[in-house]
Parts: C-alpha cells; sequence; structure tokens
C-alpha cells in the first residue's frame, strides 16, 4: 500500500514515465495471472507467490535503507485488520480476474474511490467531497456501460448475461469494498507509519494468509503447462518489480506511489489481454471503461 499524500505535485516527465510504467506492470500483472489461471493456477497460489516474494523485496529495502520502526498501541491494533482486509481483496480480485475478461474486472475495482467515501461517512462521519458525490453516478454509467449490464453487447438476454459475469463481477465489488475499507483504516489508524514498514507488515500478513489457503487445499496448485509457469513468474516479478520502484524510485521524484495516473491500468490490461489472450470487448464497453478511467483518474488529480 503506496504512501498517503493530502496534495498533487507537478510531474516531471521522468515521474509521469515512471508512474505509467508501474501502471503498464500491474496491468500485465493481472493479465499473467489470467495465464498462470487458464493453466491450473489457483487463487490461493499465486496471492502466495506474489505476496511472498514482494515481502522479500520490501524487507531488503528495509534493511537496505535501515528504515526505523515507529509504531504505537493504535497502529499495532489496526495493522492486522488492515492486513486480513488486504488479503481478502487481493483474493477476491484475483478471482475475478479468474472469472471475468482481465479490464471488467480491474473496472469494477475502479470503484473503490466511492467505497473509500462510504467508510468514510460510516466509521468517521466524514462527508464526501462534492467532487466525489459528482463523480459517482458518472462511474456507475461507465461501469453499467462496461459491464454491458442489459447484455445488448453481448447479444445475451440480461438473466443470461448475468450468469456469466455475475459471479466475477460480485468478487471485483467485494475487492473494491474491502480495498476502500483498508485506505480509510490505514489513513486514520497507521497514516504515520513508514509507507515500506505498512506495506511489509501488510502483505506479511496476506501472505501467511495466503499461504493458509494453500495449505487447507491440499499444497499448491502449479500450472500444468508451460504458460502456466510464464504467468505465475511473470506476475510476480512484475508485482514484486513495481512496488520496488514505488518505494526507491518515485519518493526521489517527489511522487507518492497512488498518483491518479496509475489508474489507467485497466486500460493497459485491456490492451494486453486482446493481444496475449484473444480477450475483446464491445466499442461501448470499451466507451464505459474509458469513462470510469477518466472519472477515477479526475478524482485523483483534485486538490484537498
Amino acid at each position: 500500500m503506496a504512501p498517503k499524500t493530502s496534495s498533487v505535485s507537478p510531474l516531471t516527465g521522468t515521474a509521469f514515465a515512471i508512474l505509467l510504467l508501474i501502471a503498464f506492470m500491474m496491468g500485465a500483472n493481472h493479465v499473467a495471472a489470467r495465464l498462470a489461471f487458464d493453466h491450473g493456477v489457483d487463487v490461493a497460489t499465486a496471492v502466495a507467490f506474489r505476496s511472498g516474494a514482494t515481502v522479500l523485496a520490501v524487507g531488503l529495502l528495509l534493511r537496505m535503507y535501515r528504515v526505523p520502526l515507529r509504531i504505537g498501541p493504535r497502529q499495532r491494533r489496526a495493522l492486522p485488520a488492515i492486513g486480513v482486509l488486504v488479503a481478502v481483496q487481493s483474493l477476491c480480485l484475483y478471482s475475478s480476474v479468474a472469472r471475468l475478461p482481465v479490464a471488467l474486472a480491474l473496472l469494477a475495482f475502479n470503484t473503490y474511490p466511492l467505497w473509500t467515501a462510504l467508510w468514510a461517512r460510516v466509521l468517521y462521519q466524514h462527508r464526501p467531497a462534492p467532487q466525489v458525490l459528482r463523480a459517482m453516478p458518472v462511474i456507475l454509467v461507465g461501469l453499467t456501460l462496461a459491464l454491458d449490464v442489459f447484455g445488448a453487447a453481448s447479444g445475451l438476454q440480461a438473466s443470461a448475461h448475468w450468469a456469466q459475469i455475475g459471479v466475477g463481477v460480485a468478487f471485483a465489488l467485494a475487492a473494491a469494498a474491502t480495498f476502500g475499507l483498508a485506505l480509510v483504516l490505514t489513513q486514520h489508524e497507521a497514516g504515520d507509519i513508514d509507507g515500506r514498514w505498512r506495506t511489509f507488515t501488510t502483505l506479511s500478513i496476506v501472505a501467511v494468509l495466503a499461504m493458509l489457503g494453500v495449505a487447507t487445499q491440499g499444497g499448491f496448485q502449479l500450472p500444468q503447462a508451460p504458460l502456466g509457469w510464464v504467468g505465475l513468474l511473470g506476475l510476480t516479478a512484475l508485482y514484486g518489480t513495481a512496488f520496488t520502484i514505488m518505494f526507491t524510485v518515485l519518493p526521489r521524484l517527489g511522487v507518492v506511489g497512488n498518483s491518479a495516473i496509475m489508474n489507467v491500468e485497466p486500460i493497459f490490461a485491456l490492451v494486453l489481454a486482446w493481444l496475449l489472450l484473444g480477450q475483446t470487448i464491445a466499442p461501448v464497453q470499451v466507451a464505459g471503461g474509458l469513462l470510469v478511467v477518466a472519472t477515477v483518474m479526475w478524482l485523483g488529480t483534485r486538490r484537498n
């Protein structure tokens, strides 16, 4: 989970390019995950590989830079809850990717700013900013188009269409809801912890829970074909590399890791899934996806 920020800094050309690279790698990570799922890997195995490798990478950064850990009782209580929420989010999002076209899973997940506003209101009585209220219907309209809610683009009746996509959409929205809650708890309960330590502890919990999931199913479900290994190793390397860049290069450029530019991830995923997996969606769904991405980016670039 990336360090928080209260304002948006002007981007240099180098910072902009690196943010796009991170978005590309995150999108490619989900495409690689779908490739792995299509060749025998299960969700728990993928999350365990990805989280374990990233924990090792971030742990090396902590050791290299000798980052001190400053944590109080309130933060110590909050971190396990945040870790569990991120574990649920990871499992749900990959479960959605395994069932839906990758871009659609990520677009449904991109509703998390709405969930963040809801949880902040419920838990901390924070009124949503006017920009968030204006963005809500736009995001929902875009998502309606992207998911082809009425089945028009698919040529199926709505009931048949939702029989195909319903479970995947439910997993994506569950991932968005839990991620939104994790973001709110991070901001209010654990925001003062160094982002590298917060990521290390959070993903350590995710890795442990994923390993428990692997154990309950009798062990790792590894790829049954070479392409599956490409997918599993690819998702692990892409996710870990993106996080490493996020915490080493971006802070030196004065750019936070959760910049709105990275919300173009579904667009990269759409192109990559078309090129590598042969996944296609109708033009009206692409238009809906662009509407969702543009609105979420607008929310991310507004100044507090």
